[in-house]
């Protein structure tokens, strides 16, 4: 693992709480890790059969560490992009099931991510937040799990089912 400036991953703990919200398989789902880092959030929902995992990440020794992981695993559901997130989740036009969301602390992005990740969003659809502080859901979203490992505030947000309204 690199030791990188503001690189978090996310504790074992944490990931453990979050995949017993999602429940234990994810056969089907699209999902996209924005600020991939690491990679565990993921490389996780991978292994519980997500049908594609996106990993978006800026840092070029992190973007190797991924594909050299995804390699090893012979990991085929998971895309590496090396980009910046916010840019790229502004130009894509596909939709997520899940969308990871756990920038830099110390960026402050969380605001611009959010607002980028909202329409990317199937209906029903889920976005996990990582942050130092408990982060109201922007329009479009209700709370629906949270949180608290240390200084870290994680939450699930849910994009409301719009169909047959």
């Amino acid at each position: 693992m690199l030791d990188l400036p503001g690189l978090r991953p996310t504790s074992d703990r944490v990931r453990e709480t979050l995949f017993n919200w999602l429940g234990q398989t994810l056969t089907g789902w699209r999902v996209l890790d924005a600020f991939a880092g690491s990679g565990a959030l993921g490389f996780e929902a991978a292994s519980r059969g997500a049908e594609a995992v996106v990993m978006i990440e800026r840092e070029a020794a992190l973007v190797d560490g991924l594909r050299a992981s995804q390699k090893r695993l012979q990991a085929t559901a998971i895309t590496v992009h090396r980009a910046n997130a916010l840019n790229w989740m502004t130009a894509c036009t596909d939709r997520f099931d899940l969308i990871f969301l756990d920038p830099p602390f110390a960026d402050d992005l969380f605001d611009r991510a959010l607002a980028a990740a909202v329409p990317l969003l199937t209906d029903g659809g889920l976005i996990y937040v990582e942050s130092p502080a408990e982060i109201p859901p922007p329009a479009g979203l209700i709370g629906w799990r949270q949180g608290r490992a240390g200084a870290v505030h994680y939450q699930l947000l849910r994009r409301e089912d719009n169909r047959g309204a």
